[in-house]
């Protein structure tokens, strides 16, 4: 008969433990020797099983359960193993036993049910928390006010968040890394950059989470320069490009319109995972580069990485905005035959958008009719947009009127219907539909374009007067308009619904928002280099072939992205082959 072993012998067997199933071995030497209330021994054992070991808290909580008298550390140590688990809401569960237990908690304990609360998204019982934090006076504690900005930026509330961190006297390089990547979460991305640079200013470090928020949102604005120098700050700070900081740096190169440097990235990264392949991909799509999308997909089942969702999303994109059409339908095949991935709306919202662009109409509408999912208003709308340029007059009546039915709140979908009947000179509907629309959407989002100089970033609305150089960029936008007009430029006026004139509408086109910040990049860019200008909504024929005009007549390239993709204007013509 073996021994029995004393506290400490025991003690250190937990320690070593690596497999839940010793750990049982264990236990039943304590039960054995009577030891099952040894309340450092059990401890210790739920430690070992719901933290150290993790995925084994449901075992850990049934020793706890069997525990007579659990302390306070036993409490914390499995409502800390359930806020890292897969079932965080069992920790808030236990943090309300807990008080009826009488037992008082303490800062670790806020701070695991604080973790709790923010996985979950729960902001109700997270300022329940928060009064508790602040009845028991431990609302000095850093580590607190960092879980509870946390919280509150995940459940999007920045302003909470926001006066949390004034309020600190002394934040530390986490307090400002949590306010960072939550304005960049929350989309907020220009006082994420402002944050950023107060941080450096401050010389705190950051942390590979924050660099990858900043690259993140660098990419959303479209701020290359900004982007270039947080990535040469990496390098000279030694800082890791790890597979997320790395595949951060190719989404933002990409979303920026520098795709050779998103490439060289890419390319040296040393691990490579399903996320990165499809960011290239991805990024090679939004360009129109259709071909080396495609060859890359093809290096990446070489690789033996198998691709999901986004993958298929990203490949698809590709294959719609080059053209692609017989490639891209056995691509979409091959989802279910070979990669067992069933199809999503959004995959079958690219199918849609590429018989579309392909002029395949009744194709596209056939594949809405029979898809085994019910379609969306996006997928209606796509159709639509293409009835209206490819002049399918009936079908396109026919869904408008499905589409108004479908989303009567929606001011896009009116808007774009409205473009259909003032295509088909139906005046007298495109005045109906404006009505409905003043009487049950919203106001219709505003269209903005932003530049990046001397990394600031310079957001316009159309007609917009509130910048400071107003001036010398309305003075900017009437030397444009001369020139164009040398050139032989006549404004397209057809999208242009307002009942106005026809001189009113031209006024108006030219001061819509891409106009006027390429207008301020001629103005303060060395000539000859490149204008790089992000918008949130489609660019309108007419700035499509205005700008066009503007590339040669300045001798420039202008790269916009738009809400489909990149526009790359050289010389009189565009990436795009006016494929957009």
């Amino acid at each position: 008969m073996k021994p029995m072993l004393d506290q400490g012998s025991l003690v250190a067997a937990i320690k070593r433990c690596t497999r839940v199933g010793d750990l049982k071995a264990i236990q039943a030497h304590m039960v054995r020797a009577n030891l099952t209330q040894d309340t450092f021994l059990t401890s210790k054992l739920i430690e070992s099983s719901a933290v150290t070991l993790s995925g084994h808290v449901a075992y850990a909580h049934r020793i706890f359960s069997c525990t007579h008298h659990p302390n306070l550390f036993m409490w914390n140590t499995i409502i800390r193993g359930y806020s890292i688990s897969d079932s965080p809401i069992t920790a808030i569960a236990l943090y309300r036993d807990m008080f009826l237990c009488g037992i008082s908690p303490n800062s670790y304990t806020f701070g695991f049910v604080l973790k709790a609360c923010c996985k979950l998204l729960r902001l109700c019982e997270g300022q329940e928390l928060h009064s508790q934090i602040v009845k028991v006076g431990l609302d000095f504690e850093t580590p607190l006010v960092n879980g509870l900005i946390k919280l509150y930026a995940a459940c999007g509330c920045m302003d909470y968040a926001c006066v949390m961190f004034d309020e600190m006297p002394e934040p530390d390089s986490a307090s400002w890394s949590t306010m960072v990547s939550g304005y960049a979460q929350n989309g907020q991305a220009v006082e994420a950059l402002k944050l950023f640079r107060e941080m450096q200013a401050e010389n705190v470090s950051s942390d590979a989470f924050t660099l990858a928020s900043v690259v993140g949102v660098c990419g959303d604005l479209g701020a290359l320069d900004l982007g270039k120098w947080v990535h040469s700050y990496m390098d000279k700070e030694g800082v890791k490009i790890d597979v997320v900081l790395g595949t951060a740096l190719v989404g933002m190169y990409s979303k920026c319109g520098s795709l050779d440097n998103a490439l060289k990235v890419f390319q040296g990264m040393a691990e490579r995972d399903v996320t990165a392949w499809s960011t290239m991909i991805a990024g090679y799509a939004i360009h129109g580069h259709g071909e080396k999308a495609l060859q890359l997909f093809d290096a990446m089942k070489r690789s033996k990485t198998i691709p999901n969702c986004v993958t298929f999303t990203s490949v698809l994109s590709a294959c719609s905005h080059s053209g692609l059409v017989e490639k891209g339908h056995q691509i979409f095949e091959t989802m279910w035959t070979e990669y067992k991935i069933t199809p999503q709306i959004k995959h079958y919202g690219c199918m849609v958008d590429l018989f579309c662009r392909a002029g395949m109409v009744g194709h596209a509408h056939k594949f809405i009719q029979t898809m085994p999912i019910e379609p969306n208003v996006v997928l209606w709308r796509t159709l639509l947009g293409a009835c209206k340029t490819h002049g399918y007059k009936d079908l396109g009546e026919h869904i408008s009127r499905k589409i108004l039915k479908l989303d009567p709140s929606s001011p896009e979908n009116y808007v774009l219907v409205s473009n259909v009947y003032a295509s088909l000179g139906r005046w007298s509907s495109v005045c109906q539909v404006r009505s409905l629309m003043k009487d049950k959407a919203p106001k219709k989002q505003h269209g903005w374009s932003s530049i990046e100089i001397n990394f600031m970033v310079h957001k316009f609305i159309m007609g917009d007067e509130s910048h400071p150089e107003r001036e010398k960029i309305y003075g900017m936008l009437h030397q444009m308009a001369r020139k164009l007009k040398q050139v032989g430029h006549v404004n397209s006026t057809v999208d242009v619904l307002h009942d106005i004139d026809e001189e009113e509408k031209e006024y108006a086109l030219g001061l819509h928002s891409e106009r006027l910040a390429i207008a301020y990049g001629l103005l303060h860019t060395p000539n000859g280099s490149p204008i790089r200008i992000v918008k949130n909504l489609r660019v309108c024929r007419d700035c499509h072939e205005v700008i066009k005009l503007i590339s040669e007549v300045y001798n420039r390239e202008i790269i916009v992205r738009d809400r489909v993709r990149f526009h790359h204007f050289r010389e009189r013509g565009c990436s795009c082959n006016d494929y957009w």
